[in-house]
């Protein structure tokens, strides 16, 4: 499946979540996608965001989203990636549904009295919080390129080309 549905269905599946469980089930789901499509753009994006994206797929390795027993039950979502079609889409979804799962684990932290899931929590919100980092960097990196492509298309002068002569006319 395109990133960008994956991305979509994550967001209404973490929406639609109910208790602490469904809640870290789904912020370890938009884990294991921001690590598959870093992974996959490391391998075949644009190469300004390769470092990055190598960095994005790897974060939370130690404690893998795809360990997380709801995950296991229902399976990673993140194995359907197939592909990236529009990078620049596909990372602002991405970054909002890690976003999103941030806030979520916040509100379960503070709920919960439980002191292991509390510390799951603030787990799952650093692994986000710097796979958002990431996103966010590439997405800059994304921006800059386009501003430089407008440069070398408007030329040295700008879009109006060079300024008339006062003397030539």
């Amino acid at each position: 499946m395109e990133a960008e549905r994956l991305i979509e269905a994550g967001r209404r599946a973490l929406a639609d979540s109910r208790g602490a469980l469904d809640v870290m089930a789904e912020a370890w789901q938009a884990q294991a996608l921001a690590r598959a499509v870093g992974s996959r753009l490391a391998l075949c994006g644009p190469m300004e965001l390769r470092s990055e994206a190598r960095a994005l797929g790897e974060i939370g390795a130690g404690c893998s989203a795809l360990d997380h027993p709801t995950v296991i039950s229902g399976g990673a979502r993140a194995a359907q990636l197939s592909g990236i079609g529009e990078v620049r889409p596909a990372l602002a979804g991405l970054a909002l549904l890690l976003g999103e799962a941030g806030i979520a684990l916040v509100g379960v932290a503070c709920d919960t009295g439980e002191d292991g899931l509390y510390w799951q929590c603030i787990e799952a919100m650093d692994a986000a919080d710097e796979s958002l980092d990431r996103v966010h960097g590439m997405l800059r990196r994304l921006a800059e390129r386009e501003r430089d492509r407008e440069r070398e298309r408007d030329g040295p002068y700008g879009i109006r080309g060079p300024a008339p002569s006062a003397a030539g006319s």
